[in-house]
C-alpha cells in the first residue's frame, strides 16, 4: 500500500513538472520577444505614452520582464524540492527571495500604477505585486526563525502569486476564445482571476495540511 501511495506521488509530480515546464517554456518565448532591449516591441507597442514620457518605465518595465522569469525558475525549485535536495532548494530559495524581494515584486508595483483596464486593473496589479512582496518576506522571516512549517506554507503563497504570470495569459486566451470581449475589459478581469484563485487554491490546501 505504501508503495502504492509512493508511485502515485512520483506520478503526481511528474505531471506537474512535465505542466510546469510546458508553460514556463511559452513564458521564456515571451520574454525572449524582449531581447535585445526595445521600446517598440510586442506589449510596449500599447504602452508608448508611459514610454516616451517616463524615462523610468522602460528600465522598470524590463527589469520586471527579465527578474521574473528567473523568479519562476527558482521558486518552482524551491517549491519542488523542498524535502529532497535540500542544498538545491536552499540555493534556488535564495535566489527566489533576491529577486522577488529586489526585483521582480517592486517593479511589478510600479507597472501595475500604469496597467490597462483603469482602476480596477491597476489596484490589482499594486495590490499583487504587495502581496507577492510581503509573502516573500513573510517566508524568509520564518525560515529566519527555523519555523519549517510556516515557511512551507508562505513560500506556497508566495509562488502562487509567482504564478500569476503564467495563470493571467490562461485566462486571457480562454476568456477571448470563449466570448470574445472588449480589450480593456479583458484586462479588468484577468488582472484579478490572474492570482485570487491561485491564492485561494493554495489557503484551501493549508488548511489541508494543517488538519
Amino acid at each position: 500500500m505504501l508503495g502504492f501511495i509512493k508511485s502515485k506521488n512520483v506520478i503526481l509530480k511528474g505531471i506537474i513538472a512535465i505542466t510546469f515546464i510546458y508553460f514556463f517554456g511559452l513564458m521564456l518565448k515571451i520574454t525572449l520577444d524582449y531581447f535585445p532591449v526595445s521600446s517598440n516591441v510586442s506589449f510596449l507597442m500599447i504602452k508608448q505614452t508611459e514610454v516616451t514620457s517616463r524615462p523610468e518605465y522602460l528600465p522598470i518595465f524590463y527589469m520586471h520582464v527579465y527578474s521574473s522569469i528567473f523568479a519562476l525558475m527558482a521558486g518552482f525549485i524551491a517549491v519542488f524540492f523542498d524535502k529532497n535536495l535540500k542544498y538545491l532548494h536552499r540555493f534556488s530559495g535564495r535566489i527566489y527571495v533576491f529577486v522577488t524581494l529586489f526585483l521582480s515584486s517592486l517593479s511589478g508595483i510600479y507597472i501595475g500604477v500604469f496597467a490597462n483596464g483603469g482602476l480596477l486593473a491597476k489596484v490589482s496589479f499594486v495590490l499583487l505585486g504587495i502581496l507577492w512582496f510581503y509573502t516573500t518576506y513573510r517566508s524568509y522571516q520564518e525560515i529566519r526563525k527555523r519555523n519549517i512549517q510556516q515557511h512551507k506554507f508562505w513560500m506556497w503563497r508566495s509562488y502562487a502569486l509567482a504564478l500569476s504570470a503564467i495563470t493571467l495569459r490562461m485566462w486571457k486566451v480562454i476568456l477571448v476564445y470563449l466570448f470574445h470581449p472588449n480589450p480593456m475589459d479583458v484586462y479588468q478581469i484577468i488582472a484579478w482571476l490572474g492570482w485570487v484563485p491561485n491564492l485561494l487554491l493554495v489557503e484551501y490546501l493549508i488548511k489541508k495540511q494543517k488538519r
